[in-house]
């Protein structure tokens, strides 16, 4: 899961921002491009966003697809605080296959810049899992269908296996991707992954800080989450050109966010940080490993943040109709927006399948 790497985004963004004419002048047309390729064009397509009242305070809601008649996908964001809405000119090809609702919960993207720190009211997960209901109602009402697909991505997948475990009445199917096994503290292959990483390439300073936070992520703080992420994500080659290539690129020619909006996206991050200490508890086979719906694991092969190896172990011990585990190759973390190509292919050949699938008999 990505957290507190804001402080890395936000060097970049600020050394990109420097008054040099040319530069400018080239985000200015690659947003317009962007702008221009993320259009909805389709007779029975639907682009609509705005504000919607969930849990008491405003938060900011995006619908868009090309054909209404497509499967609805109801996506939860990673960070925790960071909306995937900058990732639109990556992904408008699902919008050909699906209707894609990305919500900016609170804490996050333009909900978080409408209220401030001040307006977001309570976070917590518990807080976070009442708005996530409340937003698929709205959802349901808004396009008239019964249940939505769940996709959720890194920080996102925390708050989504619990949404797919208890509400089964809601959401036609799960998929998870950079998907996160907290396990009660017990998980630790990305822990002892990046000591290997850092002792073979002689970081004595970074692997002093590693080893003094422990493996233990419940006893850690805040800022040690922040340092922590940030050393798996820039000591791996694969997940440090990821960051430049996809997020960085991604945040820095957004067609949606202004030099001021960019600021503020790596605010909500920072402010959203708290979450991850909530997360850290969270022990997913505790709380279940049956699922009543089709459930699915995308997962980067290269993925040093939230590693394949335990979310493969969890799967294996998934009961559900239908389940299916499938790597994406040559990715690391943020697997779907590196390869957003692999990850339809996944969508369409493995999930829209097993959702037009009857059901089994009891």
């Amino acid at each position: 899961m990505l957290v507190a790497v804001a402080a890395t985004v936000a060097a970049t963004v600020a050394a990109l921002a420097a008054p040099v004419a040319g530069l400018l002048g080239h985000r200015r047309l690659k947003r317009t491009a962007n702008a221009g390729k993320i259009r909805i064009t389709g007779p029975n397509g639907i682009d609509e966003a705005g504000f919607v009242r969930i849990g008491g305070i405003d938060q900011w809601v995006s619908i868009r697809g090309e054909d209404l008649a497509n499967p609805v996908v109801l996506e939860v964001l990673g960070g925790p605080g960071a909306s995937n809405l900058v990732f639109l000119p990556r992904t408008h090809v699902w919008e050909q296959h699906f209707t894609l609702v990305r919500w900016d919960m609170r804490g996050a993207g333009f909900t978080f810049a409408a209220g401030g720190p001040d307006g977001q009211g309570e976070l917590s997960l518990e807080r976070l899992h009442r708005d996530a209901l409340e937003v698929t109602e709205y959802v349901r009402t808004r396009l008239g269908v019964p249940k939505v697909l769940l996709v959720a991505n890194s920080f996102g997948t925390v708050l989504g296996l619990r949404l797919a475990r208890n509400h089964p009445e809601l959401y036609s199917g799960y998929v998870g991707t950079d998907q996160n096994i907290v396990d009660g503290g017990r998980e630790r292959a990305a822990y002892t992954a990046v000591v290997d990483r850092l002792r073979t390439a002689r970081k004595r300073k970074e692997l002093a800080a590693v080893l003094a936070m422990g493996a233990d992520r419940r006893a850690w703080t805040v800022r040690q989450f922040a340092e922590f992420n940030k050393l798996v994500l820039t000591s791996d080659p694969l997940s440090y050109d990821t960051m430049k290539t996809v997020v960085f690129r991604s945040l820095w020619f957004s067609p949606l966010h202004t030099l001021r909006g960019l600021r503020t996206y790596l605010r909500a991050m920072n402010f959203s940080e708290r979450l991850q200490l909530q997360a850290a508890t969270v022990d997913e086979r505790a709380e279940g490993t049956t699922f009543a719906i089709p459930f699915f694991l995308f997962q980067g092969d290269g993925d040093v943040l939230t590693p394949p190896g335990p979310a493969r172990r969890f799967f294996d011990d998934v009961s559900a109709p239908h389940k299916e585990f499938e790597l994406i190759r040559g990715a690391s973390h943020f697997a779907g927006f590196r390869h957003p190509d692999q990850f339809l292919d996944l969508m369409l050949t493995k999930v829209r399948p097993a959702l037009a699938a009857p059901p089994l008999a009891a």
